[in-house]
């Protein structure tokens, strides 16, 4: 079985995750408590894993011209604070200060613009496709970090389709919530939390 990194918050920055800055954000209204974690799923082109697209489409820097599907989001300019490769390297691309664009219009316990008081994680994966054991493992490792850096986000994690019911599907049905649960659990018993 594969180490997990240990990670940590400094700074709004996660340690441990390799830095990519995306142009593709902005400042959090004031005010604005971090009390949600969205998990995504993101693959380009569609349940294609690998190649490097999906830290060039978050930094404005895709080709349009290499793939056909690129050109139905060509333009588009999004942003999440972390990616989880289907190897379990996590990169971060906005600061958890800043206000990353992955939620769209979207809505959590009645409070709308989720953007505006949430963290994004992107999984690379897709609807049809299971996510690889280690993606669940250093998931769990960095809720558990996220949660212990900002209290109000204890109980909050929600999939994108729960907060943009009917307009997204992600994290899709292939992604294990019981899995991620019971791995949540056993880190914070590890952390004594």
């Amino acid at each position: 079985m594969q180490q997990v990194p240990v990670f940590q918050v400094v700074n709004g920055q996660l340690t441990g995750a390799r830095q990519i800055v995306s142009p593709n954000y902005n400042q959090r209204p004031a005010n604005a408590d971090i009390q949600l974690i969205v998990i995504h799923n993101i693959s380009l082109p569609p349940s294609q894993f690998g190649g490097g697209y999906i830290e060039q489409f978050f930094q404005n820097q895709l080709d349009w011209s290499v793939h056909p599907y690129f050109q139905s989001i060509e333009g588009m300019k999004v942003s999440t604070h972390l990616l989880i490769l289907r190897t379990g390297e996590v990169l971060q691309f906005v600061n958890f200060s800043d206000r990353a664009w992955h939620a769209g219009r979207s809505c959590y316990l009645a409070r709308k613009e989720c953007n505006d008081y949430s963290i994004g994680i992107e999984l690379e994966g897709s609807d049809d496709t299971d996510f690889e054991e280690i993606q669940y493992q250093v998931l769990a490792d960095v809720v558990v970090t996220l949660q212990q850096a900002y209290p109000h986000i204890q109980q909050h994690v929600a999939g994108h389709s729960d907060i943009a019911v009917g307009r997204k599907t992600d994290p899709g049905p292939h992604f294990k919530w019981s899995r991620f649960r019971d791995l949540l659990v056993r880190q914070k018993a590890a952390r004594h939390l």
